[in-house]
């Protein structure tokens, strides 16, 4: 199947232009309509896309034979009835994140998509940077090595969300990235969360998750709406390399560092306090690399993908699963604040 596929974008608030912006620019895609309550809104985002139909009912959106697809741009609470309506509707679904405002009706959307035989997708749309793609591919290839650790900062000044704390607006972000690109995923048993409410928000405005993942490697995120500095910046350390992504650099967003620490193993047999101190230890001091990375908006990458998963007949390398993942370490660190930032045990059960 070559041909173009339709497909209507629901919402016209903040990322629902740039959805039909990308849409309207595939190969891919025919940008079949923009459904939004405020006809005046999503009015003038079809006018900044050079005109399309617009509607302010999405039961007679989803009743047109002729839309394959549906991209959803509104708030996380509105995601999990929008969603059941459209694959209902038979419709294959892109849905952005967080995926749903619960692991719970995000289970339920899941199932429903897989009782259909519909592509839902999660619109992790960092993971489709070139930046973050190549990350995947050096992890792939065994070019760091075992991961050792990984460290993430997500730093801003605002926006302070009305329904969400800090973690539920930025974390999924890196944990989204986290999950497409380490060989387990998001395979954490527990995760700790630490809060800040230092403005009197109700809610986190400055948070810090730690996620023990398998084999020994840990992860920390930092997460801040006031900090007078924006930085995004991953550091993801291996046995062999180390990388730093730095998002805000756009001469260098990702660096290798041929550089550790290298501890001689000592054999079980001879592992003793004593022998395991007196292990030889010698840094390793290599070089500095920079690979190139190709100039493509990651918005792109995600409309061929879900093009490609409707006509692969297969999963979204982000799927829905993907999304689950993320809102299960979310309501576990949800758990953990409540428990003064207590390992919480992350639900996998679907």
């Amino acid at each position: 199947m070559t041909e173009r596929l339709n497909v209507a974008v629901v919402g016209a608030g903040y990322w629902g232009p740039n959805l039909a912006r990308n849409f309207r620019a595939s190969p891919d895609w025919n940008l079949a309509a923009i459904c939004d309550l405020d006809t005046a809104r999503a009015q003038r985002v079809a006018d900044s896309v050079g005109g399309v139909p617009v509607t302010g009912s999405l039961d007679e959106l989803l009743a047109d034979p002729d839309i394959d697809a549906v991209a959803i741009a509104t708030p996380a609470r509105t995601h999990h009835p929008i969603v059941l309506a459209a694959l209902d509707a038979g419709k294959h679904v892109i849905v952005e994140k967080p995926l749903a405002d619960t692991r719970e009706r995000g289970i339920e959307m899941v199932r429903r998509a897989r009782e259909r035989g519909l592509v839902l997708m999660a619109d992790h749309t960092y993971c489709y940077t070139p930046a973050v793609l190549k990350i995947r591919e050096l992890i792939e290839d065994g070019f760091l090595g075992d991961i050792l650790f990984v460290d993430s900062v997500r730093i801003n000044l605002g926006l302070i969300q009305p329904d969400v704390d800090v973690f539920w607006d930025l974390a999924p972000h890196d944990l989204s990235i986290m999950d497409f690109v380490l060989p387990g995923g998001l395979d954490g048993a527990t995760v700790a969360a630490h809060g800040a409410d230092p403005l009197q928000t109700g809610k986190s405005c400055v948070g810090y998750l730690t996620l023990p993942l398998s084999g020994g490697a840990m992860a920390h995120i930092h997460v801040n709406w006031l900090s007078p500095t924006k930085i995004r910046q991953m550091v993801i350390g291996g046995t062999k390399r180390t990388l730093v992504w730095d998002d805000l650099n756009p001469q260098q967003r990702l660096s290798v560092y041929d550089r550790g620490v290298d501890l001689e193993h000592v054999s079980k047999q001879a592992a003793t306090t004593a022998t395991a101190r007196d292990a030889n230890i010698s840094y390793r001091l290599g070089d500095t690399w920079s690979p190139a990375l190709p100039e493509r908006e990651a918005l792109a990458n995600v409309a061929a993908e879900f093009a490609a998963a409707i006509r692969d007949g297969r999963e979204a390398r982000t799927s829905g699963e993907s999304g689950l993942r993320v809102l299960s370490v979310l309501e576990a660190a949800t758990g953990s604040l409540r428990n003064a930032g207590a390992p919480h045990v992350i639900d996998t059960t679907n």
